[in-house]
């Protein structure tokens, strides 16, 4: 438990089988702002909710008022099933949609996912008409087709370090200038993929762009 949140372990269904997460809730039972999961990087290379930039994201939405769920795609950590390339990782983010919706009715959604957790959860929540809004953290954009993202309007924000070795800067700009509605692209200088030394800023861009977003009371 911190001053921001109450902690809990848990597990909620999925196609695979249950899949294990973390839920963190405005402390003193308040009300969250919005709900938001955020979705770890690439399992068979060491992703898991403990991520640290996951971890920061999820920080940086709670410090705005949510109640955050990280989860394990299946056959990460205590999750179960097996790696599915992708596929059937979107069963496992409309599963965890699926318990945000049901735990907090009529609360606005929010999904973030970093590298992995970026293409497959963005995926998702652009045809989700439950999510309103979609951080995009250190998209893979030299290997990962993101051409999904061409017909999706939702306000959207992408942070990525200027040196990702994953996600060529200049790849990035030119999908999201061709991109529709709102969207903000912020490159963090002189960083990796994971943001390394500069792991604060992520928080940061985050927290200020979750203010322009209204709350649901």
């Amino acid at each position: 438990m911190s001053a921001n949140h109450d902690s809990k372990n848990l597990f909620f269904p999925g196609a695979a089988g249950r899949l294990e997460a973390v839920l963190w809730t405005p402390a003193n039972r308040a009300q969250p702002r919005f709900v938001a999961v955020v979705c770890h990087p690439h399992p068979l290379f060491g992703g898991t909710l403990h991520n640290k930039v996951v971890y920061q994201a999820a920080k940086a939405l709670d410090a705005s008022g949510a109640a955050v769920l990280r989860f394990n795609f299946r056959g990460a950590g205590l999750s179960e099933g097996r790696h599915d390339r992708g596929l059937g990782e979107r069963d496992d983010v409309n599963a965890a949609l699926d318990f945000l919706s049901s735990t907090f009715p009529g609360r606005s959604l929010l999904l973030a996912g970093f590298s992995f957790g970026c293409w497959v959860g963005l995926s998702v929540g652009c045809r989700d008409g439950r999510v309103q809004r979609l951080i995009g953290i250190g998209a893979p954009v030299n290997n990962s087709d993101f051409s999904y993202l061409e017909t999706c309007s939702k306000p959207k924000l992408f942070v990525q370090g200027s040196k990702d070795e994953f996600g060529d800067r200049s790849k990035l700009e030119n999908i999201v200038d061709q991109l529709p509605g709102e969207k903000r692209l912020v490159v963090i200088d002189g960083v990796d993929h994971f943001f390394t030394g500069k792991i604060g800023e992520l928080g940061k861009v985050i927290r200020e762009w979750m203010t322009g977003w209204p709350s649901d009371e």
